[in-house]
């Protein structure tokens, strides 16, 4: 469909400005929230260093219907601007 379009970009050529994770199901937040601190301090050269907290967690008890837990992944990267470069 020509009104849809999907672009591909890789998330090593830019830095998250900010980010966001939810999870539904059974799981226990404050291991969300120890696993996603982990995450940006072994990967801290992927973060902008000027926007304190910029991981957002949410959780909901309530799994989608046929699984017992799923997650979702949300980011704002700068590596966006690779693809504005290949295409214009």
């Amino acid at each position: 469909d020509p009104k849809n379009m999907m672009a591909a970009s890789d998330f090593r050529n830019g830095r998250y400005l900010t980010c966001s994770a939810i999870f539904r199901g059974r799981v226990a937040m404050k291991e969300v929230e120890d696993q996603m601190r982990n995450v940006q301090n072994k990967n801290s050269s992927y973060f902008v260093e000027w926007i304190p907290n910029n991981i957002q967690t949410a959780l909901c008890a309530i799994p989608p219907r046929g699984l017992t837990m799923s997650s979702t992944f949300i980011g704002n990267s700068t590596s966006i601007q690779e693809l504005f470069k290949r295409v214009g």
